[in-house]
């Protein structure tokens, strides 16, 4: 797609791309440069963007998805790193994925849960994340068990410990890393839901973001998502995009 002025004007209208990042999802926002900054797929994937518009690139560091979602409509970002929603979808249009994580629940070693779809249950308590996109998910999804909010995943990590909860919702490799460091756990087979890692403009931004769209195909095809997962050593913890 050519890049004309109204794909510039929506998408860089101060000549700079600014870039949303939730550095709470360490898979994508995996490390730093030698000069700082945020390095990892989602990072790399916007320096690319960039290079593509050729402009200069402004990484904004948010503490969570739902403080960069906040955000929109502010002239605060130009396009935000963050996951595919159907709630976030209302404020902000999403390119197909360029990445998918799987969602599931960790658990005791003495649970009677063995798969992700055994989880919906009375008197069952998921901690969670708040305003994740799978705490979005859930919210939705579940009928009969009960989330428990944290603000962050640590957060949501110490109340599961803490409190005695019998589940923990995130993405299957940060869980997969916390059951080795928590004695008596385990990941679930089986997931809920798979989280749609896209590139997001704010809404009325038609052009930019049939450019954005086009960009991630072109990305997903050429191999360059790939490339990116492999260089960034999470090679098996993330997936291409495929919706």
């Amino acid at each position: 797609m050519k890049i004309n002025r109204h794909i510039r004007d929506q998408l860089t209208p101060d000549g700079i791309l600014r870039v949303g990042l939730n550095m709470a999802n360490k898979l994508l926002v995996s490390g730093t440069t030698s000069t700082g900054n945020p390095d990892g797929v989602a990072p790399d994937l916007a320096r690319e963007l960039a290079k593509r518009l050729s402009v200069d690139i402004s990484l904004i560091k948010f503490s969570s998805p739902g403080e960069l979602a906040d955000m929109t409509g502010k002239n605060y970002w130009d396009i935000g790193m963050i996951g595919d929603e159907p709630e976030r979808a209302k404020i902000i249009d999403f390119s197909k994925s360029y990445v998918e994580i799987d969602a599931t629940y960790m658990v005791t070693d003495e649970s009677p849960f063995l798969n992700a779809a055994d989880i919906d249950q009375k008197h069952v308590r998921i901690a969670v994340s708040s305003r994740s996109a799978y705490d979005l998910y859930l919210s939705r999804h579940l009928k009969n068990a009960t989330l428990v909010r944290a603000k962050g995943v640590p957060a949501a990590v110490s109340i599961f410990k803490n409190d005695g909860l019998e589940a923990l919702a995130g993405l299957r490799p940060a869980l997969t890393a916390e059951a080795k460091n928590i004695s008596g756990t385990r990941v679930v087979d089986g997931k809920f839901t798979s989280v749609q890692q896209a590139i997001g403009v704010e809404k009325g931004k038609s052009q930019a973001a049939k450019f954005i769209n086009q960009f991630v195909e072109k990305a997903r095809s050429s191999g360059l998502i790939q490339q990116l997962i492999d260089k960034h050593g999470v090679t098996g913890r993330l997936s291409v995009g495929t919706s």
